[in-house]
């Protein structure tokens, strides 16, 4: 019996439709995705799913995010005439066809205000495991922990710590999320050993697919899914 594998569509499988859009979050769901990962950041009191910084990467505005008011974010073009939408609305458009892992891109607060969001979403019928939150910045994480325990947690790594992955069962999250570059077998294996998934950013070639599924990876994210 083949082990269970995750793929979780990058951006909305940004490969097929402008990334963290609603366009890109249907498209990957009628082509089959279970999961979907978007970034998240909370400005003037909304939450942005949008990856970068700074505007020019995805949409047709300048200068960063956070120095723009509401009224002209939502005039921008992220690509194919759709605008940045708030999490709100990606998980409406969703509407549980897959899951959703949301990843905190900013800090003071962001935490606070997803867990807000997701505690009405499962007033809704959504389950505490129809999401993962994941985050580089640990403070954040912990602070999600604190407020909603029963939310699965990925903690986000670009290195590999000297403690391995021992930083993660602290703050207890149940997944490990390594770069492609950073795959290290005495990380996988010290998180296995905890009880933890490792799930690997971001793989587009079958054959680094195949690759790390023979390491004992357990998911990973890809701009292109069906190549998974």
């Amino acid at each position: 019996m083949k082990k269970a594998f995750t793929v979780l569509a990058h951006r909305g499988a940004r490969g097929h439709a402008p990334e963290n859009t609603l366009l890109a979050f249907d498209r990957c769901i009628k082509a089959g995705a279970k999961w979907i990962e978007l970034d998240v950041q909370l400005h003037d009191g909304e939450l942005w799913v949008f990856h970068d910084l700074n505007l020019e990467s995805c949409t047709d505005g300048h200068g960063w995010l956070v120095d723009h008011p509401c009224d002209l974010l939502r005039k921008l073009d992220a690509g194919d005439g759709e605008k940045i939408p708030f999490l709100r609305e990606a998980l409406e458009t969703i509407d549980r066809r897959a899951r959703v892992n949301v990843e905190l891109k900013t800090a003071q607060g962001t935490a606070a205000a997803v867990a807000t969001l997701l505690r009405e979403f499962l007033g809704r019928g959504w389950k505490a495991d129809d999401f993962m939150v994941s985050s580089f910045h640990l403070p954040e994480l912990r602070d999600f922990h604190r407020r909603m325990p029963e939310v699965p947690m990925l903690m986000l790594l670009c290195g590999v710590p000297l403690n391995l992955a021992a930083d993660a069962q602290a703050l207890g999250a149940g997944t490990v999320g390594l770069d492609l570059n950073f795959v290290d077998d005495a990380l996988v294996a010290d998180a296995h050993q905890r009880g933890l998934k490792v799930f690997v950013y971001t793989v587009n070639e079958a054959e680094d697919v195949k690759r790390l599924r023979a390491r004992g990876i357990d998911g990973v994210f890809s701009d292109f899914p069906e190549r998974a």
